[in-house]
């Protein structure tokens, strides 16, 4: 039963090398992969998903209005597709998270997702919320804060390097550091309003 997986992290935690890896994996038995990278990602040219470690290889552009049902059928149809793995799935629609349970559970592909759960406010990306809600496997990629505890939260940081808590959810850039939700101050960023009472 082929299965929809997530594999999320805060930022630079080596997720794309895990994709890349994977791809490898499967490539070395002999087995035909799909990869694809969002099309408003262009930080190592278009269509290119790369790591920090000096990785990278082509894939396939999906833009918001993208079936990737439809796309993944019609390459399975021609030549048998026995995985299909997206990088940066946070920028998915949840009508594209949609697609992909049908590419598992109608086509019988598994679908690997690579992605961070939350913006710079600590607000849910809608592709990570529906990846989160129905992929069966999650698996989270651990990294560390700068203080040495877990990061979870992915803060935006302008060109002098200060942070940044106002603007639009998707700024694709190197601009971003990885904070435990304490560094982060989850309430000093959220949106969401909360007084704390005095003691």
């Amino acid at each position: 039963m082929a299965k929809l997986y997530f594999y999320y992290s805060a930022m630079n935690a080596g997720k794309s090398t895990t994709l890349l890896q994977s791809a490898h994996n499967y490539e070395e038995r002999g087995m035909q992969v799909m990869l694809f990278t969002p099309n408003i990602d262009d930080r190592a040219g278009a269509g290119t998903i790369s790591s920090r470690i000096g990785l990278s290889r082509q894939a396939i552009m999906f833009a918001s209005d993208c079936d990737l049902f439809v796309t993944v059928r019609a390459q399975h149809q021609k030549s048998n597709v026995d995985c299909v793995l997206v990088d940066e799935a946070q920028f998915l629609t949840p009508t594209q998270v949609l697609q992909l349970t049908l590419v598992c559970d109608r086509l019988g592909i598994p679908v690997l997702c690579y992605g961070i759960r939350t913006d710079f406010r600590g607000e849910p990306f809608p592709g990570s919320m529906y990846l989160l809600a129905w992929a069966e496997d999650l698996t989270e990629i651990k990294t560390v804060c700068r203080s040495g505890r877990k990061a979870t939260m992915n803060a935006r940081l302008d060109a002098d390097g200060q942070r940044v808590v106002e603007g639009e959810q998707i700024d694709i850039g190197h601009h971003y550091v990885a904070l435990s939700r304490r560094e982060f101050d989850l309430p000093g960023t959220t949106p969401i309003p909360y007084d704390p009472p005095d003691d």
